[in-house]
């Protein structure tokens, strides 16, 4: 089963599409480079280290898409954005 490619980073919601620099935890937890930086690259969620997200080859999204459904935090993440 591929990555899920989640469209967003779960603190800012900034836009992220499958080829934008991005950072995931064991459980895809997303988040941007600013975000993972602020959070010193441990996950908010799992405490999990974050590692960047690999690019998917653009001729694997056809069969491969990335995810449409957008996950963000209940509560604000800290430090600044």
């Amino acid at each position: 089963m591929p990555l899920e490619l989640r469209p967003n980073c779960e603190c800012c919601d900034v836009d992220l599409p499958p080829d934008a620099e991005a950072f995931i935890c064991s459980f895809e937890c997303t988040w941007c480079a600013s975000c993972a930086a602020s959070l010193s690259m441990r996950c908010l969620n799992c405490g999990g280290e974050l590692v960047r997200r690999p690019i998917r080859p653009p001729e694997k999204l056809r069969s491969a898409p990335p995810s449409s459904r957008r996950v963000t935090r209940a509560l604000p993440c800290p430090g600044p954005r």
